[in-house]
């Protein structure tokens, strides 16, 4: 009964912060003179989660949904790179930078080489694997090795991979018509793009199965392994860790170097699948993003799936929920905030009802 009643509270506690807000964003939207239903359902409509009114050639509700997983998708890799590094108590802000090195490595490697889509693919991903868990793995090692804060070592990563890349791109790789990076061929692409299926044309994201297989695998190492355990253990506290016989130090950099291999490929699904190149100067506010997403699916790999859509749904509709509503887009930065921000009151729920409860069992042992 107690399990019961912790997933009922895990559930139940999110969605009542969801609600809240959006009925808070409601009462702003209305403020502004503009139908809140409206706005909300032009939300749905803009990710193909409800018909428009009208659809142009080759398009239809089926292609905006699946340009809205392709929009998501790298979302939910980078949600579980946070999610794994603050299992272990760490806090990963470099996942834009980690994003941006496994993209452009994995661009230059196979995104410009003449290998057929059966090689491409596959190695772009493991690219992305393999850079990201690098780059995680040096920000583990730096706070293991010297004591340097993963959070300041992450920051000025993403400032070296930035301003680094961007001139490489600029010098070898850009466009002279589009001044981003060279677009990578169709073979390494993650995305299948302008899919003919009948009368429509479909982008097909591939990396949605990779980042199903990733949640269920990241559950599996948090629930089921001794090293999920010893990352909960170092996150709860690290000398009681340390004095239980835990490697601290092998789980700080195994949890960082997992979170980077993530973080990569979240970084290979969006360059080299829902982009397709790389803007020079431009560090992607999803690695940033991710912090909130995982917050809110409450660090859980299935609330991360949840609450990744929500946002999205909220970042992707927003242009169509300004040219049928006549809501500013800035509105849905608005609504994305509040969300996060009761979100963070969950927490003081959450403690108050356990506190609650305590009481009650308390008073319950005491009349017997």
């Amino acid at each position: 009964m107690k399990n019961k009643n912790k997933i009922w509270n895990a559930v139940k506690i999110p969605l009542l912060a969801i609600l809240c807000s959006l009925v808070a964003a409601g009462v702003i939207i209305a403020l502004t003179g503009s139908n809140p239903f409206r706005a909300y359902y032009a939300l749905l409509q803009g990710s193909g989660l409800a018909p428009k009114a009208a659809y142009a050639n080759y398009k239809s509700m089926l292609t905006d949904l699946f340009s809205y997983v392709n929009y998501f998708t790298p979302m939910i890799f980078a949600a579980l790179a946070v999610a794994v590094a603050l299992r272990a108590g760490l806090f990963n802000i470099g996942v834009s930078g980690q994003m941006l090195a496994a993209g452009f490595t994995a661009t230059v490697l196979v995104g410009y080489s003449g290998l057929g889509a059966v090689a491409a693919k596959p190695l772009v991903i493991l690219i992305g694997m393999v850079v990201g868990g690098l780059a995680g793995a040096l920000v583990g090692f730096l706070k293991y090795r010297f004591n340097i804060n993963e959070v300041v070592s992450t920051i000025m990563l993403n400032y070296i991979f930035q301003y680094v890349i961007s001139f490489l791109i600029n010098t070898y790789f850009v466009d002279p018509v589009s001044r981003q990076s060279v677009e990578v061929s169709a073979a390494s692409r993650l995305t299948l793009m302008d899919t003919q299926a009948g009368n429509l044309k479909i982008d097909i994201p591939l990396g949605i199965l990779v980042a199903l297989a990733a949640v269920v695998l990241v559950w599996i190492l948090f629930d089921k392994t001794k090293l999920g355990y010893e990352l909960k253990a170092v996150g709860f506290s690290r000398s009681a860790a340390r004095y239980a016989g835990i490697r601290v130090g092998r789980c700080m950099v195994l949890s960082m170097t997992i979170s980077g291999m993530l973080a990569g490929l979240a970084g290979v699904t969006y360059y080299l699948g829902y982009m397709g190149s790389i803007q020079p100067k431009v560090l992607l506010n999803t690695g940033f993003d991710a912090i909130a997403v995982s917050l809110l699916g409450s660090n859980n790999p299935f609330g991360i799936i949840f609450s990744t859509m929500l946002i999205s749904l909220i970042s992707k509709g927003s242009t169509y929920m300004r040219s049928t509503a006549g809501v500013d887009t800035e509105i849905a930065s608005v609504i994305t905030g509040i969300i996060l921000l009761f979100s963070a009151c969950s927490a003081y729920i959450r403690h108050r009802l356990e506190r609650r409860r305590s009481e009650k069992a308390q008073t319950a042992k005491e009349d017997r």
